[in-house]
Parts: structure tokens; sequence; C-alpha cells
């Protein structure tokens, strides 16, 4: 059996189009490709989204640092990420410290960014979204 890529798939209730750019501006996310439920080939069933969510995203694609992440408004209003975060590793301290203040613009930092047995600087945020974070520089390996 070929291996496949496993790939985040965000719901953002609502609000992926403020997401995707919030994502691009903190992050350089690059948007790969993005269709609204009305622009949909096929209709979209009757009473299955709310009113004013056919001009919301149905589906989108975007990526960081090479890795391919999707997202949505979904079908309902509002979101909840849970259980899970997102592990961004970037190449220096400086650009941790970037990377993290523009995530946590709005969001909620748990850990800040710190030197811990594993990395030099490491930290975890739930950004203004509601998805965690874990932004870190890979230690030496030993």
């Amino acid at each position: 059996m070929s291996a496949t890529p496993i790939q985040p798939y965000l719901m953002f209730g609502g609000r992926c189009q403020e997401a995707l750019d919030f994502y691009a501006q903190a992050v350089g996310a690059q948007m790969e490709m993005r269709m609204l439920f009305k622009e949909s080939p096929d209709p979209v069933p009757p009473g299955m989204l709310p009113p004013g969510f056919e001009d919301k995203i149905m589906h989108s694609s975007f990526s960081i640092g090479g890795n391919t992440i999707m997202a949505s408004d979904g079908c309902t209003e509002g979101s909840s990420f849970g259980g899970f975060s997102l592990s961004y590793a970037v190449a220096t301290a400086t650009d941790a410290e970037r990377i993290f203040a523009a995530l946590a613009d709005g969001g909620q930092v748990q850990m800040p960014l710190t030197k811990t047995f594993w990395s030099p600087c490491f930290g975890m945020l739930t950004d203004r979204f509601g998805l965690a974070w874990m932004v870190m520089v890979p230690g030496e390996p030993s």
C-alpha cells in the first residue's frame, strides 16, 4: 500500500475567509484554491446551509512552509477546535518570535516562548479562531 499524506481540514464556521487572510499575513500562508458554495458545480442540498452561507467558502487549500492545509466554513456557524495543535517548526528564534507574536494577536498564549529540553525556543498559543499552535525551533539531534 502506498503512503499518502494526512492533511488537516479545518472548519471555521463562517469565518474561513477571515482566517485565510489572517494566516496569509501572520505566517505567509499561500492560497492554492478557493471555492464558494455558490460556485459548486453541483447544487447544495436545500436546507443544508444557513442563510447567507452561499457566499461562504465550501473548500479551500493553502500552504504554510510547504505543508498543505485545507479549510472550509463548514455548514454551520461557529467552530470548535479541540484535542489537537498545529505544530510549526521554524529555523531560528527570531522567526519563532515573529510568527508566535503574529499568531497570538487576538488569541491567548498558553506557554510563552522559552527554552525546553527538546527545543531552544518553544511556545504554545491559541489563535483568534480558537486553533491551537505550537511554535518551535527544532533542537539538535541527540
